[in-house]
């Protein structure tokens, strides 16, 4: 399974107002929409780091790139991703006059959180930090937004460092969610090894752990032994077709 992260960052809405305090913008005052600045990505277990731009590539080979990328993709892992940056990396799509990738597999890692756990906040710097994996690179905050579309090159340079550390964390973030994330696909399909595989991470460590009833039987139950993910045998107290314990 070729599992991709993505983080993307944007441009904010330009626009013309009237006031600084509860505003309706109408489309008529909008001068230019947010679009897609620049991404980055990277393969699961790969060290290296893919980084376009508008400013450094353009945006039609920025487009390409990550359909091409999305094209080989089984599953694409990000953080509020679901309603941020792919709806951002679609519309890009479009506008360029290209058609959509092959579908793949989305997991969204803010969605997880939320499901699971009551963290004071969900955002993923916070909730990094708080499992120990390095938060994000420090910057100007919306100044660095407004100097990259001026034009500015070592605003630019900071941009790339923070997005690429944002995939690195939401690759460290997946990996210590993985046995929490909720209906994961399923690895153990993509893994070429006969026997019982684990469904969240393609592992063959499987300790049997008591037994899961439903109103059709009793299932065996197993944990992996790699990513501590749980799930059962798909027949009744045997089988070596696991499912999803969520």
């Amino acid at each position: 399974m070729r599992v991709l992260f993505v983080d993307i960052e944007t441009a904010p809405n330009l626009a013309h107002v009237w006031s600084l305090w509860n505003q309706n913008v109408a489309p008529s005052q909008l001068i230019e929409s947010s679009k897609t600045l620049c991404f980055a990505a990277k393969w699961l277990g790969e060290n290296r780091v893919m980084y376009y731009s508008e400013h450094h590539d353009g945006r039609e080979a920025m487009a390409n790139a990550i359909l091409a990328l999305l094209d080989e993709a089984d599953v694409v892992v990000g953080y509020n991703s679901k309603r941020f940056d792919v709806p951002h990396i679609n519309t890009m799509l479009i506008d360029e006059g290209l058609l959509p990738p092959s579908p793949y597999k989305h997991v969204d890692l803010w969605r997880a959180v939320k499901a699971r756990f009551l963290f004071p906040t969900n955002r993923m710097d916070y909730v990094c930090q708080k499992l120990g994996i390095p938060g994000k690179i420090k910057h100007g905050g919306h100044s660095l937004w407004v100097r990259c579309m001026a034009g500015d090159d070592k605003a630019w340079a900071t941009m790339r460092r923070y997005n690429r550390q944002d995939v690195k964390m939401t690759e460290a973030l997946y990996l210590k969610l993985l046995p929490w994330i909720p209906g994961h696909p399923n690895m153990g399909l993509y893994v070429e090894e006969d026997g019982m595989l684990c469904p969240k991470c393609g592992g063959s460590h499987m300790q049997r752990r008591g037994f899961a009833t439903t109103g059709v039987g009793k299932f065996q139950r197993f944990q992996c032994r790699i990513c501590g993910g749980w799930s059962r045998a798909g027949r009744r107290l045997e089988g070596v077709d696991l499912r999803s314990a969520d």
